[in-house]
């Protein structure tokens, strides 16, 4: 008989932890248990030194002031765990549990594009025609930028409308909300700019909220009810998502049901989170087992094997890539190691998230946490792909150290122009080098072979070069791009 275990414990450090197992046997969830340990204790950021202990989850919560976090893992079309930890209110000493709502931000994105393909599928809108036919409340402006060409849905749900506001940054309870057209619009009280055309729709990619915002103003004035009405009865509670909405939570909602949010330093957010009347852009309150729930229909709906919302012929438009390789209808098409996964990340003020499901194998998982520092989602990310073996979405690269003297760290010793005004200083402390940007903090960069260097904390690297004297005159220094950076004479 299907069994699933509910337990909340507090382990000695004060971090509370409440689990959520799904399992056919006891032996099953034995197994399981061991996996979530697993993940735990695996941690690792973007470079992995061979040799040396990984973290555990304790302390990079910590070491980020991370106060709450959820996470759910999905193996084969099935949720395998969920559990919570820390608390979804430090002050209150309330927990954070799976049925704790966080603020899903721009994932909202996704389930808005399940809510248009439900339109369209119903034959209500028709993805390819100008937004202009649709809308009834407001018409879009175009103007000489747009270069006479119109934007359909598939282009605002893809990003490539050419239109800008790439985000938004919300409402503090108890001050005045704009309506849907004063945001599209710029109009007081909304505090972004105006949503309009940068370039021509269809030329390239250019993530825009704005754009997802004329999609909640176009299920609105087509359905001819509140976004989140329609969002709560087509989509939400069909997916099974019972512990989701699109509405604002109620005056003095509890922290229990709605995770305060926290910033970098672990200070709350005023008001303890943000309103957001962009509801399809980034209002979605939900947990990572309500969205678990959604990838889940997803796979199975791409396979033909489920049709709650979507269809199977709607489910594959809906992943497939629009006038580009990545975005496609609300989601974003990852090829990781020949591994196809849909997905997409989320950052509201105090909350980051973000999920996989794999296009084949039924396998994906989601992370939320009520912080502005969404570093340690990656960190699990890789923590849990190298458990359940989910082929690339482990981003940490393993790295060997070369053995390094102080003596060869001596000719890398100086500063290097980046650019003009911008230096930056080597300095060692015996046989550890250090780089330190003109302005900014300190940094230890470490020995891949013995004249190449890496940080740990920042995707960046440099290579110290010799000129035909065998002199150290310039170091090429990559992050993104490639510089060479000219050494300074004393």
């Amino acid at each position: 008989m299907k069994q699933s275990i509910y337990n909340i414990f507090k382990i000695n450090s004060g971090l509370f932890i409440c689990l959520l197992i799904c399992g056919s046997s006891l032996y099953g969830q034995s197994t399981v248990e061991e996996r979530i340990r697993e993940v735990e204790s695996n941690l690792s950021d973007r470079i992995l030194i061979k040799g040396t202990t990984p973290m555990n989850i304790e302390e990079r919560m910590a070491h980020y002031h991370v106060k709450g976090l959820s996470i759910a893992v999905i193996r084969d079309y099935k949720l395998e765990w969920a559990k919570a930890y820390g608390f979804a209110d430090e002050a209150q000493k309330v927990p954070v549990t799976p049925y704790t709502r966080f603020q899903a931000a721009s994932i909202s994105k996704s389930l808005n594009g399940v809510g248009i393909l439900k339109l369209h599928q119903n034959r209500k809108v028709d993805l390819d025609a100008d937004i202009n036919s649709l809308l009834k409340t407001w018409k879009f402006p175009y103007d000489s930028l747009s270069k006479g060409k119109k934007i359909n849905l598939k282009n605002l749900l893809s990003h490539t409308a050419g239109l800008s506001v790439h985000g938004f940054g919300g409402y503090e309870p108890g001050t005045s909300i704009p309506t849907v057209i004063q945001i599209l619009d710029g109009s007081p009280p909304a505090n972004s700019a105006a949503v309009r055309s940068e370039f021509e729709p269809g030329l390239k990619s250019q993530y825009s909220g704005g754009g997802t915002t004329i999609t909640q103003l176009i299920v609105s004035d087509i359905t001819d009810q509140p976004y989140e009405q329609f969002m709560a009865t087509q989509v939400l509670k069909p997916l099974g998502m019972t512990n989701s909405t699109f509405s604002f939570p109620a005056e003095h909602a509890s922290p229990a049901d709605y995770a305060t949010g926290y910033d970098t330093d672990g200070k709350e957010i005023k008001g303890k989170y943000h309103l957001y009347p962009e509801r399809a852009a980034a209002a979605l309150w939900t947990t990572p087992t309500d969205l678990a729930r959604y990838i889940i229909e997803t796979e199975l709906s791409y396979q033909g094997k489920s049709k709650k919302v979507l269809d199977q012929q709607s489910t594959i438009l809906r992943l497939t890539p629009y006038s580009n390789d990545e975005a496609a209808l609300g989601v974003f098409i990852e090829d990781a190691q020949g591994t196809k996964y849909f997905g997409h990340g989320g950052a509201n003020e105090g909350f980051r998230s973000g999920y996989y499901g794999s296009f084949e194998g039924g396998n994906g998982l989601v992370i939320m946490v009520n912080s502005d520092n969404g570093e340690i989602i990656q960190e699990l990310m890789n923590s849990i792909s190298r458990v359940y073996g989910f082929k690339g979405l482990n981003k940490s690269k393993e790295i060997t150290l070369a053995q390094v003297t102080e003596l060869d760290l001596q000719p890398y010793l100086g500063k290097y122009e980046l650019m003009p005004g911008f230096v930056l200083s080597i300095t060692n402390e015996g046989n550890r080098l250090f780089a330190q940007a003109t302005g900014q903090t300190k940094l230890e960069v470490y020995p891949e072979t013995s004249s190449k260097f890496f940080y740990k904390v920042i995707n960046a690297n440099m290579e110290f070069v010799k000129d035909a004297s065998g002199n150290v005159n310039k170091m090429i220094f990559t992050q993104g791009k490639t510089i060479e950076a000219k050494k300074l004479t004393n």
